[in-house]
């Protein structure tokens, strides 16, 4: 198969003779060399014609600086063996070279003919960008830019346009569209996200660990770029919070860029929810390669369709970045504000779901909420050390503040009577962490290697908390009869406080060693290696602060075999664990609790490289968890059962036809604990199917409809003592809405849940169940200026 690697638009504006002598400004990272012309055709105007067998297994070193078009192309196929010709036609051809001298005139004149024997196929996967529904070829998961086709395992990318097609504001709607993800509502207002079947650490944003020890708080979608889902576990890239057993959550931040961005964008909706940003970008002042970013939003909506009150969220994220011939560095900052009211939920007044308490009745105090406040600095740094080597240094340092009031309504009965209990909480934690990697391309005879040697480091640790309780002053609270909970504050004494001390700073550090291979035109091999270093933070046998230090050595290993350059066959293992501050019956900390992962599948490009298919076949094993004995410091616990976790997940992404993008997942999982409990929280099956058409000409020109379902099977929540289990049926939930776009500005009105079905949440105990019940309206739109 051979494709026509253009620019859109770019390549074909002139058909003209390169000048020996014109000099143009390249900016081109290392990665795969097929993406690396694509960009070289956009930034030197110039159409490039090649086979996609003959470049499918190379990488490109990459180039920076003003030079002619043909210096920068030496650079960037160097060693590969590959040779270019350009024509008259204002057109380059790349193709495998035949003789050691071959740049002649009679080359030339072949080229011509080579040209037009090429497929003019348009290749739309751009560096660093996503194209409608499809995700560009940058991943996380090889903690290094690779082709989602090169990934011996599944990554999923939810894009900026699926993001704007579907009307989503945050990252748990955004992750819902792909297989094997699903996010419940936690009653501190912050989602819980499962990734096959396993509740997932605290994520990664643009590949950092979000923390070690606190609640991750991700930004408003107006400041994301796209959000990615790499499957499995993924101890190999430093993260240890928490349980990482069946994948991360990777938020990607908008970035300073050249080309200017001046965009306004408002939502309103229903209970008096208005969003409104502002995202700006573009060249700073006259000196060249300095760009600047700044995405600003706020958010309110004044009552919940349960009455819960005042939902208020701000975001502000300025940053600036610099491009030199070498150097691409961008330093920014974040600080998010969110007031979340606790979501709306019933209580089960008996041992089924049929006994949920009426939907209009509050739980709780109108008021109950929590505030989060994160702040972020950080740097991204990438310079090229001569032709083949790579620097690349992250950065970056967070602190988080919680403040939480609500009331838990504990042991319902099934008159209404409850354990009412007024519960305030709040901490702060910080955290930094620093990653350097050098990246080195280099051949050894038929094989050509990208090499990664990499050392992080983070610190992070919780300050001193306070925890209030505080029961009903009334005694037993009747939620049928009894007047309204009072607010939390006004109950909350001082003698109720519990104040929790601090812990010690908490240290992960971690040497990585990576290697993707290829050789031929169908193999791909990944090999990865990290030896991980960390504190356990507890308290010994006497109740003294004690920090043992604990390695870990975690290994992957892929394999990808391409039968054509756009369908691939990979196969893969990769490995978890999961530290911990319990002590075991001899006073020790108990060893972590490890998993792995067997996968193989295949993926698919389709319709010309503007849409792929991946599907997955997987089994996860962990081989124990943990059950407390004592829950009082020192934590005193012992080994619990395991769990095997295995599915298979298709996913599509991508247009299918001019103006028609569609988006598709199914999963089908089954759980299995090893001491013959039953799953929560797993349904079975799910599926989601969302279309966008936008009409192409004609007096619809402009005029765009999407719509789709989310759709799951049954599933279980079982109650805070573990004895009862309850059942919740199979539900679906369909969206839609009707868009129009003009050159500057597009207006879009969306109505979720469309049929007014009642949504319960996939997990749950008898005193949060999450739910909702009404149709929702959403006005939407964005101007630029």
């Amino acid at each position: 198969m051979s494709a026509n690697l253009a620019m859109p638009g770019a390549a074909f504006a002139a058909a003209r003779m390169v000048d020996d002598d014109a000099h143009a400004v390249f900016a081109i990272p290392a990665q795969p060399l097929a993406t690396a012309l694509i960009a070289f055709g956009k930034q030197a105007n110039v159409q490039v014609l090649t086979s996609g067998c003959a470049i499918a297994r190379f990488r490109s070193p990459g180039v920076s600086g003003a030079m002619t078009p043909q210096a920068a192309l030496e650079r960037l196929l160097q060693g590969t063996g590959l040779e270019y010709s350009f024509t008259q036609a204002g057109t380059v051809v790349v193709k495998p070279r035949e003789k050691p001298d071959a740049r002649t005139t009679a080359d030339t004149s072949k080229a011509l003919s080579t040209a037009t024997d090429l497929m003019p196929v348009e290749a739309f996967a751009l560096v660093g960008r996503d194209v409608g529904f499809m995700g560009s070829s940058n991943s996380m998961a090889a903690r290094n830019d690779a082709d989602l086709i090169d990934v011996p395992q599944s990554v999923s990318v939810v894009t900026r346009g699926l993001m704007d097609s579907q009307q989503l504001l945050t990252v748990a709607d955004a992750v819902r569209n792909v297989a094997g993800v699903q996010y419940v509502e936690g009653s501190d207002g912050l989602p819980l996200f499962q990734i096959r079947g396993f509740y997932t650490g605290n994520g990664l944003t643009d590949g950092m660990p979000n923390s070690i020890a606190g609640s991750g708080d991700f930004p408003p979608l107006i400041g994301v770029q796209r959000v990615e889902v790499l499957k499995g576990p993924q101890s190999v890239l430093g993260d240890t919070t928490g349980s990482n057993f069946g994948g991360l959550v990777n938020v990607t931040i908008k970035q300073p860029q050249s080309e200017p961005v001046q965009q306004l964008s408002a939502m309103v909706g229903e209970q008096g929810q208005l969003q409104a940003g502002l995202d700006m970008a573009g060249p700073l002042g006259h000196t060249p390669g300095l760009t600047y970013r700044l995405v600003l939003s706020g958010d309110y909506g004044y009552r919940s369709p349960q009455g819960y009150l005042n939902r208020r969220s701000a975001y502000i994220a300025p940053a600036f970045g610099w491009r030199g011939d070498t150097t691409d560095l961008v330093v920014g900052m974040q600080r998010i504000l969110n007031r979340l009211p606790i979501p709306d939920h019933v209580v089960l007044l008996g041992d089924t779901l049929s006994t949920a308490s009426p939907d209009g009745i509050l739980p709780g105090n109108p008021r109950d909420f929590a505030n989060y406040q994160t702040d972020r600095l950080y740097y991204l740094l990438d310079q090229q050390l001569g032709s083949n080597w790579t620097w690349r240094s992250r950065g970056q340092y967070v602190r988080q503040r919680n403040n939480q009031h609500s009331w838990t309504l504990y042991n319902p009965m099934t008159n209404g009577d409850a354990t009412a209990v007024a519960e305030a909480y709040r901490y702060d934690d910080t955290y930094y962490s620093l990653q350097n990697d050098l990246i080195r391309t280099f051949d050894t005879g038929s094989l050509q290697h990208t090499v990664t040697l990499g050392a992080d480091y983070a610190r992070s640790r919780i300050g001193h908390s306070d925890d209030y309780v505080h029961p009903y002053d009334d005694g037993t609270y009747n939620l049928f009869s009894s007047r309204q909970l009072p607010i939390v504050a006004s109950v909350i004494q001082p003698q109720d406080n519990a104040p929790l001390g601090g812990t010690p700073w908490s240290v992960d550090s971690g040497l990585f060693l990576q290697d993707q291979l290829s050789w031929g035109e169908h193999w791909e091999m990944l090999l990865a290696l990290r030896r991980a270093a960390y504190e356990v933070s507890t308290e010994d046998v006497e109740g003294n602060p004690w920090t043992p230090r604990r390695t870990k050595w975690v290994p992957n290993i892929g394999l990808v075999y391409k039968l054509t350059p756009d369908i691939a066959l990979y196969s893969g293992t990769s490995n978890g664990f999961q530290p911990v501050s319990y002590l075991g019956e001899n006073g020790r900390p108990l060893v972590p609790a490890l998993s792995r992962q067997l996968e193989a599948g295949a993926k698919f490009n389709l319709f010309h490289e503007r849409a792929r298919l991946t599907v997955s076949l997987y089994r996860i094993t962990l081989d124990h968890s943990y059950l407390l004995v004592d829950e009082q410091p020192p934590n005193f616990a012992t080994f619990g059962p395991g769990q095997t976790n295995k599915g298979v997940e298709v996913e599509f992404a991508g247009e299918v036809a001019p103006g028609l993008d569609l988006s598709s997942s199914y999963t089908n999982a089954l759980i299995s604990n090893h001491d013959g409990s039953l799953p929560t929280g797993a349904p079975r099956q799910r599926f989601n199917l969302w279309a966008s058409y936008g009409f192409q000409g004609g007096a619809l020109r402009g005029w765009g409809v999407a719509g789709g379902v989310m759709a799951r099977g049954r599933s279980l929540g079982q109650s805070l003592d573990y004895a009862t289990y309850y059942t919740t049926p199979g539900q679906a939930e369909v969206d839609a809405n009707v868009s129009y776009r003009a050159a500057r500005w597009s207006v879009t009105f969306g109505v979720k849940n469309l049929f007014a079905r009642r949504l319960i949440a996939d997990d749950f105990n008898e005193t949060f169940v999450p739910l909702r019940t009404r149709r929702s309206y959403l006005l939407s739109g964005s101007y630029d200026f």
